[in-house]
């Protein structure tokens, strides 16, 4: 919310000052620094939360236990404080879904094969590998119990799907993609081409 402390300092006073040079003066100074004053208070106020804090998000890690590493992203970096503070309790797979959904492109879907003591996450947000694939590894490590394996699954382009887009090669080769763009792409229907 974007406030103007002059206008409700100016408010305050009695109509009379409003021709006052002098009072428009101070005025104007007390309010640029109370502005000054308001943003400071409000970026400190952020950092109070995990979703929005910046600058303070070393200390949300040392409280986590978390290894600050300042050449990550706030995004990936926030991902993994929300992960350790949800992690704590009983794990369930609501408990390994509400972790992994705590990261970025964390959409998943979860399969448990219970002859093989095993955990299958498969990406489904995203295709490919999600960028922070060793952050979720880790996060997981630490709230699922050692005697279950965690297998990872990836989401890419099959020739069914991209059948279904109805493209000729030539449209296919007009999108001026690489294999590595077209493993991930996620193709829209026929008519949406043609719009």
């Amino acid at each position: 919310m974007s406030r103007n402390i002059l206008a409700d300092m100016l408010d305050y006073l009695p109509n009379y000052y409003s021709e006052s040079a002098l009072v428009d003066n101070l005025t104007s100074r007390e309010a640029d620094e109370l502005q000054i004053l308001h943003t400071r208070m409000q970026d400190v106020l952020r950092q109070f939360f995990v979703g929005t804090a910046t600058w303070g998000l070393s200390k949300w890690e040392e409280l986590c236990g978390i290894p600050t590493d300042n050449d990550k992203p706030f995004e990936q970096r926030r991902s993994v404080i929300l992960t350790k503070l949800r992690g704590a309790g009983t794990i369930t797979l609501a408990t390994i879904k509400e972790v992994v959904d705590s990261f970025e492109n964390g959409v998943i879907q979860l399969e448990e094969n219970f002859s093989k003591y095993e955990v299958i996450i498969t990406f489904i947000g995203t295709r490919g590998l999600p960028p922070n694939l060793d952050d979720v590894e880790h996060a997981l490590r630490e709230v699922v119990p050692a005697h279950l394996q965690i297998s990872f699954r990836f989401t890419y382009l099959v020739w069914e799907e991209l059948d279904l887009a109805g493209l000729s090669w030539a449209e296919l080769e007009g999108l001026n993609m690489t294999w590595e763009q077209l493993e991930v792409w996620k193709p829209i229907e026929r008519e949406e081409y043609d719009a």
